[in-house]
């Protein structure tokens, strides 16, 4: 008669991936279900911002309720992935995209809408794609991480483009002009700070 196996004692720190379902996360997880729930609302959002040519106040606060739903799962999402171990590749290039998905294309149709200088959305698209680029230059020597500066932009050029989207005029939308000249000082001097470490990081790499 065989004597029954005894349990194998799992190493200090090791981790049970059969007991622990979070180890276990693949790239279909709440996170990025998030992520995914962003980029269908981008074509949405747009079609309600552009319905009957914007001049609608009822379609100006849906497509505002629809964007500040995208934005919100913009902060949730990254909340979500790293509480719970939840950050996957696919994650890390969709989440991005999502984000510059929905403000650019914000930007492009107030523009077009003539409602913001079509040279705030350049600057910013620029900046933007700029350092996407930047990211992908430096990739094999190294990840910069996002700055404090670079939240401080999201935040403020997200609530600057939920002030355009809303039917105000006045006071309001004067502080709606304010808040995106400070979301571009923001961008500009973000974008430089990302260069300069894009610089550095290269140089580190190379004397190594």
């Amino acid at each position: 008669m065989f004597e029954p196996t005894p349990p194998v004692e799992s190493e200090p720190g090791a981790v049970d991936h059969l007991a622990d379902p979070i180890a276990q996360a693949g790239t279909w997880n709440i996170a990025n279900g998030l992520t995914l729930l962003r980029l269908f609302l981008v074509p949405v959002f747009l079609v309600v911002l552009m319905h009957s040519g914007g001049d609608s106040d009822g379609w100006r606060w849906a497509a505002w309720g629809i964007f500040a739903v995208a934005s919100f799962t913009d902060s949730l999402d990254g909340r979500l992935a790293r509480r719970h171990g939840l950050v996957t590749d696919f994650g890390k290039i969709a989440d991005p995209i999502a984000d510059k998905a929905l403000t650019g294309s914000a930007l492009i149709v107030l523009s077009s809408m003539d409602e913001l200088p079509w040279l705030v959305t350049i600057v910013i698209l620029v900046r933007e794609i700029g350092v996407t680029l930047l990211r992908f230059w430096v990739i094999r020597h190294g990840v910069i991480p996002a700055s404090r500066g670079g939240k401080l932009k999201s935040l403020v050029l997200g609530v600057a483009i939920g002030l355009y989207v809303l039917p105000f005029t006045g006071f309001l939308q004067d502080i709606a002009t304010v808040l995106m000249a400070a979301a571009v000082v923001i961008a500009l001097a973000t974008g430089g700070d990302y260069v300069l470490r894009a610089l550095k990081l290269r140089r580190e790499a190379a004397l190594r």
